[in-house]
Protein backbone atom coordinates (compact mmCIF):
# COMPACT_ATOMS: atom_id res chain seq x y z
CA UNK A 1 0.00 0.00 0.00
CA UNK A 2 1.47 3.41 -0.93
CA UNK A 3 2.32 5.73 1.89
CA UNK A 4 0.93 9.23 2.31
CA UNK A 5 4.04 10.97 0.93
CA UNK A 6 3.87 8.89 -2.25
CA UNK A 7 0.19 9.80 -2.62
CA UNK A 8 0.96 13.50 -2.16
CA UNK A 9 3.71 13.36 -4.78
CA UNK A 10 1.44 11.56 -7.22
CA UNK A 11 -1.40 14.05 -6.79
CA UNK A 12 1.01 16.98 -7.03
CA UNK A 13 2.35 15.59 -10.30
CA UNK A 14 -1.17 15.11 -11.64
CA UNK A 15 -2.11 18.66 -10.65
CA UNK A 16 0.98 20.05 -12.39
CA UNK A 17 0.05 18.24 -15.62
CA UNK A 18 -3.31 20.03 -15.80
CA UNK A 19 -1.54 23.31 -16.48
CA UNK A 20 -3.87 25.13 -14.08
CA UNK A 21 -2.85 26.88 -10.92
CA UNK A 22 -4.99 26.78 -7.78
CA UNK A 23 -6.66 30.09 -8.68
CA UNK A 24 -7.94 28.66 -11.96
CA UNK A 25 -9.12 25.35 -10.58
CA UNK A 26 -12.84 24.77 -10.45
CA UNK A 27 -14.41 23.40 -7.29
CA UNK A 28 -15.38 19.76 -7.33
CA UNK A 29 -19.08 19.07 -7.93
CA UNK A 30 -21.06 18.51 -4.75
CA UNK A 31 -22.15 15.06 -6.00
CA UNK A 32 -18.51 14.01 -6.27
CA UNK A 33 -17.73 15.36 -2.80
CA UNK A 34 -20.71 13.43 -1.41
CA UNK A 35 -19.63 10.18 -3.07
CA UNK A 36 -16.05 10.55 -1.81
CA UNK A 37 -17.23 11.32 1.72
CA UNK A 38 -19.57 8.32 1.69
CA UNK A 39 -16.80 6.03 0.44
CA UNK A 40 -14.38 7.28 3.11
CA UNK A 41 -16.94 6.84 5.89
CA UNK A 42 -17.79 3.35 4.65
CA UNK A 43 -14.10 2.43 4.53
CA UNK A 44 -13.52 3.85 8.02
CA UNK A 45 -16.47 1.98 9.51
CA UNK A 46 -15.29 -1.26 7.85
CA UNK A 47 -11.85 -0.99 9.45
CA UNK A 48 -13.00 -0.11 12.97
CA UNK A 49 -15.97 0.99 15.00
CA UNK A 50 -16.72 4.67 14.56
CA UNK A 51 -16.63 6.99 17.55
CA UNK A 52 -20.07 6.94 19.17
CA UNK A 53 -22.49 9.78 18.63
CA UNK A 54 -22.52 10.75 22.35
CA UNK A 55 -18.68 10.83 22.34
CA UNK A 56 -18.71 13.03 19.26
CA UNK A 57 -21.16 15.42 20.92
CA UNK A 58 -19.19 15.44 24.20
CA UNK A 59 -16.02 16.39 22.30
CA UNK A 60 -17.76 19.36 20.71
CA UNK A 61 -18.77 17.73 17.44
CA UNK A 62 -21.92 18.92 15.74
CA UNK A 63 -24.68 16.42 15.06
CA UNK A 64 -27.33 16.45 12.39
CA UNK A 65 -30.97 16.08 13.40
CA UNK A 66 -30.94 12.30 12.90
CA UNK A 67 -27.72 11.81 14.87
CA UNK A 68 -29.23 13.88 17.67
CA UNK A 69 -32.26 11.57 17.69
CA UNK A 70 -30.01 8.51 17.94
CA UNK A 71 -28.00 10.21 20.70
CA UNK A 72 -31.07 10.65 22.92
CA UNK A 73 -32.74 7.36 21.98
CA UNK A 74 -32.57 4.45 24.44
CA UNK A 75 -30.45 2.22 22.17
CA UNK A 76 -27.24 0.28 22.65
CA UNK A 77 -23.74 1.71 22.39
CA UNK A 78 -23.25 -0.33 19.23
CA UNK A 79 -26.27 1.38 17.65
CA UNK A 80 -24.90 4.76 18.72
CA UNK A 81 -21.67 3.99 16.83
CA UNK A 82 -23.31 3.23 13.49
CA UNK A 83 -22.82 5.48 10.49
CA UNK A 84 -26.29 7.03 10.40
CA UNK A 85 -25.57 8.58 6.98
CA UNK A 86 -25.73 5.10 5.41
CA UNK A 87 -29.51 5.02 5.99
CA UNK A 88 -30.24 8.73 5.56
CA UNK A 89 -31.99 10.06 2.49
CA UNK A 90 -29.62 13.07 2.51
CA UNK A 91 -26.78 10.79 1.44
CA UNK A 92 -28.76 9.40 -1.48
CA UNK A 93 -29.86 12.88 -2.57
CA UNK A 94 -26.37 14.31 -2.08
CA UNK A 95 -24.80 11.61 -4.23
CA UNK A 96 -27.47 11.90 -6.94
CA UNK A 97 -28.15 15.62 -7.27
CA UNK A 98 -25.90 18.64 -7.64
CA UNK A 99 -28.12 20.82 -5.44
CA UNK A 100 -30.10 18.36 -3.29
CA UNK A 101 -33.17 19.68 -1.47
CA UNK A 102 -31.77 19.11 2.03
CA UNK A 103 -31.38 21.97 4.48
CA UNK A 104 -30.88 20.85 8.06
CA UNK A 105 -27.92 22.02 10.08
CA UNK A 106 -24.73 19.99 10.54
CA UNK A 107 -25.35 17.59 7.65
CA UNK A 108 -22.16 17.10 5.61
CA UNK A 109 -24.20 16.60 2.45
CA UNK A 110 -25.74 20.05 2.91
CA UNK A 111 -22.26 21.51 3.39
CA UNK A 112 -21.05 19.96 0.12
CA UNK A 113 -23.67 21.79 -1.91
CA UNK A 114 -22.63 25.13 -0.39
CA UNK A 115 -19.02 25.02 -1.54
Amino acid sequence: MPDQKQDERLFSQLAERTGLDSRQALPAPSRLKAKIYSALMLRESASKRLRSIPETKAEGGKLCVFEELVRIAPVSTKMKSLNICRVCHARVLGESMEKPPIYWANCPYVEFKKS
